[in-house]
């Protein structure tokens, strides 16, 4: 029984003979099909032709008709796809150079024809924005005035758009004084919100640039104050200082410092540092700031971004704080911040300014020759002749001189934000408050808002370290090379910086060594050459007809080496004995008279004694007119 069950089991699982059989087809690699093999030899020796592709699979259909599926998508999307792309057309058209000028006008009308009653919709697109600021600038009076008036109710939601924002500072720089005035007012109660943002913040700059006095004001007080940025009626003040509104208005002085830093905080946070409005509501923020509000916001600011904001009045302003009630930490973040930069910078009429801030502060004199005098050395020859590029230089040869920094630049620098004034003992002498006393500044400081003269001398005696500003200044211009270079400099282009107006001061100061005479006795040898080199180049003849004229008879040389004689007497003997012995009557005519007056009008007895016998008759037969 047990035999018959398990060949009864094998039999179950057995193939069926059929099966066994049966011959095996081959299957297709692709369909999975059963495919019988031709017995025809000669097709099996020739390979099977490729069937040709249908026309629509070729790459270039495909990629028409994935054209074709985008044009019908951005059709969907986008309301005024067919506009735009006749605007595109057109504008292609009216932007080039070659076209004739009725052609381009009628152009610009049809553009706007087609485009009136959308603008508000369609100047958020890229390229319709791009047509608009076409058409604006080149359509009549009557024609931007339509425009005008049809995004009037829109200025706000134009000013944030990312391509809209260029067709509102284009309508702006072609408004008229009302469209301005018109503008300006839309802003209101809106001022503190654009500022916040990326794209807005460049619409009420622009405004703010284009404003006047008044409409400047106006858009500022919205800063000050919650009241002033509801109620517009409250905006009449004539006031500029915020002190001031304060005052007139009876505004909480807490409530305003609360509302600013509320404003402020925000737009600093987003980095938002380059306008103008922003660096002016910041300068009067310190007016009226507690100390801690003040501290917390310099120190917000004391970063490498500060580069971006001293290209103001204001800025720069912020920048000499930063500089001056800055930790040393910080202040070494600000300076490194200008590697690379300082070139652009020290030609800034407001950087510079920043720049001579930080040579008279700063105490890390390795840091600023690292930094700072390495670049200006590279760029030395250029910035002897610029009017601004010149004045770091000067700085460091004669500080806070009145002969080279107008009142306001000497109060700018003499400033500091008076809740971080820390007062010392008066009688700290500091070479800063020295010349800003011998300058006048104390009575300018008067008038400005934030302390100068004597307060801002003993805070920027106390911030600025504890080195000794001549000691500093030895170290950044004699120690570090400058002062070498700047000789050499000197020599090399004496006839350029003796004729030049901005020049003339730089070789002087040079020349006489500088103040407290911080180049001798270290470069005695290269001062007497410059000397030499001076009195050579005047030792030159007359010559009669040339349109150059010779240093004596030059405006700026010849008040230059007459300044020369008077201060310096070794520089007199030097100029006598090589240019002017034996050739005094020559030259006691013109412009060149004072510089021969000038021998007999020094103190110096050396020099009488050695002139006199030659430059005495002339004066006695009346050739020579000596100074009272």
């Amino acid at each position: 029984m047990a035999a018959k069950k398990e060949d009864s089991k094998k039999r179950k699982h057995a193939p069926p003979a059929a099966a066994k059989s049966a011959p095996k087809k081959l299957k297709s690699s692709t369909g999975g099909k059963l495919l019988n093999k031709p017995h025809n030899k000669l097709s099996g020796d020739k390979k099977q032709q490729p069937k040709p592709h249908d026309p629509v699979d070729t790459k270039r259909q495909r990629r028409i008709q994935a054209k074709e599926l985008a044009e019908a998508r951005k059709k969907k999307r986008k309301k005024h796809y067919t506009l735009e792309q006749e605007l595109a057309s057109l504008w292609e058209k009216m932007r080039t150079r070659n076209i004739a000028k009725e052609e381009r006008s009628r152009l610009v009308s049809d553009a706007l024809k087609k485009m009136k009653g959308k603008i508000p919709e369609i100047a958020s697109s890229h390229v319709s924005s791009r047509v608009l600021q076409t058409c604006v600038k080149h359509c009549t009076q009557d024609e931007r005035i339509a425009v005008f008036v049809e995004i009037r109710p829109h200025f706000i939601t134009l000013a944030s758009n990312t391509y809209a924002v260029h067709l509102v500072t284009k309508m702006l720089d072609n408004a008229s004084k009302k469209q301005q005035a018109e503008f300006i007012s839309s802003l209101h109660g809106h001022v503190a919100a654009l500022l916040r943002h990326m794209v807005g913040s460049l619409v009420v700059e622009h405004a703010y640039q284009l404003g006047n006095a008044a409409q400047k004001q106006t858009l500022l007080m919205e800063l000050y104050s919650p009241e002033l940025q509801l109620f517009k009626d409250l905006i009449t003040v004539k006031e500029a200082k915020l002190v001031d509104v304060i005052s007139n208005l009876r505004l909480q002085k807490g409530s305003v410092i609360r509302h600013m830093t509320s404003v402020l905080q925000p737009i600093l946070e987003k980095g938002i540092l380059d306008h103008s409005i922003i660096h002016k509501a910041i300068v009067e923020y310190f007016t009226i700031a507690d100390q801690s509000s003040a501290a917390d916001i310099i120190q917000q600011l004391s970063s490498p971004d500060l580069v971006r904001m001293i290209h103001t009045k204001d800025g720069s302003k912020i920048g000499i704080f930063c500089i001056k009630h800055g930790s040393a930490k910080e202040r070494k973040k600000i300076i490194k911040g200008m590697k690379d930069k300082v070139g652009k910078i020290v030609r800034d009429k407001c950087g510079t300014l920043v720049l001579i801030s930080i040579l008279s502060i700063v105490d890390d004199t390795k840091l600023l020759s690292k930094v700072i005098i390495r670049e200006l050395e590279g760029i030395l020859k250029e910035l002897l002749s610029d009017q601004n590029g010149r004045r770091p230089l000067l700085q460091l040869l004669h500080p806070n001189s009145s002969r080279h920094f107008s009142p306001d630049e000497l109060a700018a620098i003499g400033s500091s934000v008076p809740s971080l004034v820390t007062k010392i003992p008066s009688d700290v002498n500091v070479a800063l408050g020295e010349e800003t006393e011998a300058s006048g500044l104390g009575e300018a400081g008067e008038e400005d808002s934030c302390h100068t003269g004597a307060d801002a001398t003993q805070s920027s005696h106390l911030n600025g370290g504890k080195k000794d500003p001549l000691t500093r200044r030895r170290e950044l211009l004699v120690n570090s090379g400058l002062a070498e270079k700047l000789i050499d400099a000197c020599c090399e282009m004496a006839v350029e910086l003796l004729r030049s107006n901005f020049g003339k001061e730089v070789i002087y100061e040079v020349a006489m060594g500088g103040a407290d005479s911080i180049l001798r006795p270290t470069l005695d040898g290269k001062l007497e050459t410059l000397h030499g080199v001076i009195a050579s180049l005047a030792a030159h003849n007359k010559m009669e007809g040339s349109d150059e004229q010779h240093l004596f008879e030059h405006f700026h040389s010849s008040r230059t080496i007459r300044k020369l004689i008077l201060d310096s007497p070794s520089f007199a003997c030097t100029l006598y004995e090589k240019a002017l012995k034996g050739k005094c009557s020559i030259w006691a005519h013109g412009h060149s008279a004072k510089v021969i007056s000038a021998l007999l009008e020094t103190s110096s007895s050396v020099v009488h004694k050695l002139v006199k016998k030659e430059v005495q008759p002339l004066v006695d037969d009346g050739i020579l007119k000596l100074a009272k």
